[in-house]
């Protein structure tokens, strides 16, 4: 895997989407697992777990690392289901917090409900988390648009 510095990283975002992995990861009541935004893009809002893939890195071990950093536990792809290609757009909004050129993201979304929900949640990411139910999630204002729309029945990106 390759990081890149900071100057590198913010010319790809300002020119190129970038793709990312969601979790929806839901608990044996139902209910979801969303977590408050420390960072821009989506910065205080109610979002779900997820993350982008690094250049170089094979799709089974991106889903482990984001999975692992999103949620302090081990979650594999084959007991996840594929929900579809979702498009996230921030038009003035970047990981910077400068707001001087947006982020399109290419998202897919993949819904999880673990066995074991033993989860130790990490705050690098998210200030705070709340097991949602879908009727809180379709509700309250504060939960992101993006994510909202892996739940109100807007459909996955069709091309």
């Amino acid at each position: 895997m390759h990081q890149l510095s900071s100057d590198d990283f913010s010319h790809i975002v300002k020119n190129a989407p970038l793709v990312s992995i969601d979790l929806i990861i839901e608990n044996n009541q139902g209910e979801i697992l969303l977590g408050w935004r420390n960072n821009s893009p989506a910065k205080g809002y109610w979002f779900v777990p997820g993350g982008r893939i690094l250049k170089n890195e094979h799709f089974d071990k991106a889903f482990e690392r984001i999975a692992k950093a999103e949620t302090g536990s081990i979650l594999r792809l084959e007991n996840a289901i594929f929900l579809g290609v979702y498009e996230h757009i921030y038009p003035e909004e970047n990981f910077s917090g400068k707001n001087d050129f947006g982020t399109h993201y290419i998202v897919l979304a993949f819904r999880l409900r673990p066995d074991d929900l033993s989860l130790k949640l990490p705050h690098e990411q998210h200030a705070d988390y709340w097991w949602a139910s879908l009727d809180e999630i379709l509700k309250d204002p504060n939960v992101h648009e993006n994510t909202r729309n892996y739940f109100n029945g807007h459909p996955p990106f069709s091309g």
